[in-house]
């Protein structure tokens, strides 16, 4: 019994070292999600019921910043922008992103290739540099108009009118299809041949064959790329920073609601009001992506 005891202390304590070991490698982790991530979360949550500039103590104000939102009309604004931006962008960014897929999958030569051409954007579409050229391209003397030119089209300050300024940023964004194309292909490639050979058995053409073989299939991975572009497109800030230079855009055109955040929590110190804004658009996201879970079980198809 004595031996017995010893060697269930000796593999006790060999379990009490290993276990400390790992806390140890997990501790950097650890302090950086309460430092980084739950601090500033619940720093904000607290600062949205606060009137605070940064220069003087918070001020407990309780409602009164959502309140104050109900007659923003600039906030009202940014939401109108931010919503045409998702609800226009995303679409047409994932049904780009399927076709070329599609078109990858039928064993192009050189797929590698154009798989990394083709993802390179995403890359590089929220980057400064990036929006930085968008504004060249869009511009009074830039590529777009150059274009134009050729075929005796005069051109104008895309990014400058307040009717196009917004469709060049969406524009932007269903550039960076190259994620959810890659994301795509890679669903293409799980689904089974044999469906395939018994829908073309049945005398289904290649059009046919899509919606009622690759689409039905293909819905978890059209459900998964969708709650990530909407939730991406929701924080998009730095390219309408860049390209209307922190203002919004001629007649706050291009002023998302990000960027709307920004300027009163950096630019006019109102901390108070940018943390509730914060919260608000935390609400907003988990609001569309809750809309999204529910209505996935009338169109999303699992095979199990």
């Amino acid at each position: 019994m004595t031996v017995l005891r010893e060697l269930g202390g000796r593999r006790r304590a060999s379990r009490e070292k290993e276990n400390l070991a790992a806390y140890l490698f997990l501790a950097p982790w650890l302090l950086g999600l309460l430092l980084i991530t739950i601090g500033p979360i619940v720093a904000s949550l607290y600062l949205s019921f606060t009137n605070y500039n940064l220069l003087q103590p918070a001020r407990w104000i309780g409602f009164e910043n959502f309140s104050r939102m109900l007659s923003d009309e600039r906030l009202h604004n940014a939401l109108r922008v931010t919503f045409t931006y998702v609800l226009v962008s995303v679409p047409v960014q994932l049904a780009l992103a399927l076709l070329l897929a599609v078109v990858l999958d039928r064993g192009v030569r050189g797929m590698a290739f154009y798989r990394s051409i083709f993802y390179l954007p995403s890359l590089l579409g929220t980057s400064v540099a990036i929006a930085i050229l968008w504004k060249r391209v869009f511009g009074s003397d830039g590529l777009v108009n150059q274009a134009l030119a050729l075929v005796g089209v005069q051109g104008q300050s895309w990014i400058s009118e307040p009717g196009t300024a917004l469709s060049t940023l969406i524009v932007l964004n269903v550039w960076t299809f190259g994620a959810p194309m890659v994301i795509f292909l890679a669903g293409l490639r799980q689904i089974p041949t044999m469906f395939y050979e018994a829908a073309a058995v049945d005398g289904a053409g290649r059009v046919r064959q899509f919606f009622s073989v690759t689409l039905p299939l293909l819905t978890p991975i059209i459900f998964f790329n969708l709650v990530l572009q909407i939730i991406h497109a929701f924080q998009s800030f730095t390219q309408a920073f860049v390209v209307s230079g922190g203002t919004g855009g001629p007649a706050d055109s291009t002023m998302f609601y990000t960027l709307y955040l920004y300027n009163r929590g950096f630019g006019n110190f109102d901390m108070g009001y940018a943390s509730a804004m914060a919260w608000v658009l935390l609400v907003i996201i988990a609001g569309f992506t809750a809309v999204n879970f529910l209505a996935a079980r009338y169109w999303v198809f699992y095979d199990d």
